[in-house]
């Protein structure tokens, strides 16, 4: 039988509108046994509405291909095309995280967009970083993308994030930075995703305090029974 997934998952616009984007979509399989579960976090270059809009249309044409039941790699081939006819000519890219995930296996295949590398926390306490994949979408509309493989045991934990989340700042001009996000994910990883969600949350209010933020923060968090 397939192990367990909680998920949690939180974005904080730095403006009234963000151009960043999580999404979990179901992709059924012709049996049970063949649905996916695909894991999505992108951050569009830019800012305020243009990127908001942009980060839209992103979302519509990754439902719609989603829908098509093609294999990832289609998937992402796809999708960069058309994230490429949108992009003013390479200016407007989109930097994304795709993880599809076998719920009854615990094997993820993924591609890496040129995004912030996910921290893959097993139950051992080893870190893994899913770093395979390709330059961001929009950049190149016949980019090669390579696609990463691996397996979520029980315990293990995957968390996917944006830019804001690492290079938030404080006062002193210090910013958050991924070690210190690696050891709060390590000494929360007994938790539920949302008992560490709240706690990377409040991390981040203590950090920055008042210090206005220029990037959207955006994690998705799962954790394998």
């Amino acid at each position: 039988d397939a192990l367990p997934i909680w998920i949690a998952y939180a974005t904080r616009p730095a403006n009234t509108v963000a151009g960043d984007y999580y999404d979990v979509i179901l992709r059924p399989g012709t049996t049970p046994r063949e649905d996916r579960v695909l894991f999505v976090v992108a951050d569009v270059a830019g800012k305020r509405i243009p990127a908001a809009m942009l980060m839209a249309t992103f979302q519509a044409s990754l439902r719609t291909i989603s829908n098509t039941r093609v294999p990832l790699a289609e998937l992402v081939a796809d999708l960069n095309r058309y994230a490429s006819s949108n992009s003013q000519g390479g200016a407007r890219f989109t930097t994304a995280f795709l993880a599809e995930l076998d719920p009854a296996t615990g094997e993820l295949v993924y591609v890496n967009a040129g995004h912030n590398v996910p921290i893959l926390r097993k139950k051992s306490g080893v870190v893994e970083r899913p770093e395979v994949g390709g330059i961001p979408f929009g950049i190149l509309p016949d980019a090669t993308y390579l696609l990463g493989t691996t397996r979520l045991e029980s315990g293990d934990w995957l968390v996917i994030f944006t830019d804001g989340v690492v290079e938030a700042m404080n006062a002193a001009g210090e910013e958050f930075d991924e070690p210190r996000l690696v050891r709060l994910v390590d000494g929360g990883a007994g938790s539920a995703p949302t008992q560490l969600l709240h706690s990377l949350l409040m991390e981040l209010d203590t950090f920055v305090g008042n210090t206005p933020q220029h990037d959207d923060m955006t994690c998705l968090l799962l954790k394998r029974g």
